[in-house]
């Protein structure tokens, strides 16, 4: 296939483009989520940072988000790379979902549950791996996050074991 043609068919496979109200919407929600971010890793405690405590890294990740959504409404209104909402968009509407049960049922019931059934959602359903690959990486995925936070940096996680 030579490299016009290859083009042509990434090209036919975009979905249309949206405006920039869409970047700024964007920029609007990613903000929210930052400053939401703020102030839910604020309640878990920042702690210091010889003895981090549980909202330290989510709250240096939605400090970084909310800068990076007012980045994107200043200087992302002119860009054209972003996409109408499709069909495809529900997809990051179930990531997002996903994210806020398992935030909300991080403390209720620990982080390994509610991160073996995420990361399983995410592989399977919204990565399309098999259930093996899933099941396998998802169970070894927590497994590795258990002995890194729990066992070697000692990190108060709401945790079963």
């Amino acid at each position: 296939m030579s490299e016009a043609a290859l083009q042509e068919e990434l090209a036919a496979d975009r979905p249309p483009q949206a405006g920039p109200w869409s970047q700024l919407g964007a920029a609007v929600v990613a903000g929210l989520v930052g400053v939401a971010g703020v102030i839910g890793s604020l309640a878990l405690g920042l702690g210091r940072l010889t003895q981090p405590g549980p909202g330290l890294w989510p709250f240096v990740v939605s400090v970084a988000v909310t800068v990076l959504a007012a980045v994107l409404a200043v200087v992302g209104r002119r860009g054209t790379d972003t996409e109408k909402f499709s069909r495809s968009s529900v997809l990051t509407a179930v990531a997002v979902l996903s994210l806020v049960i398992f935030a909300v049922a991080l403390p209720l019931v620990g982080f390994e549950i509610p991160s073996v059934l995420l990361a399983f959602v995410w592989l399977r359903f919204l990565g399309k791996e098999s259930w093996v690959a899933s099941v396998a990486i998802s169970v070894g995925t927590v497994a590795a996050f258990y002995v890194l936070f729990v066992l070697v940096l000692q990190i108060p996680l709401p945790r079963l074991i």
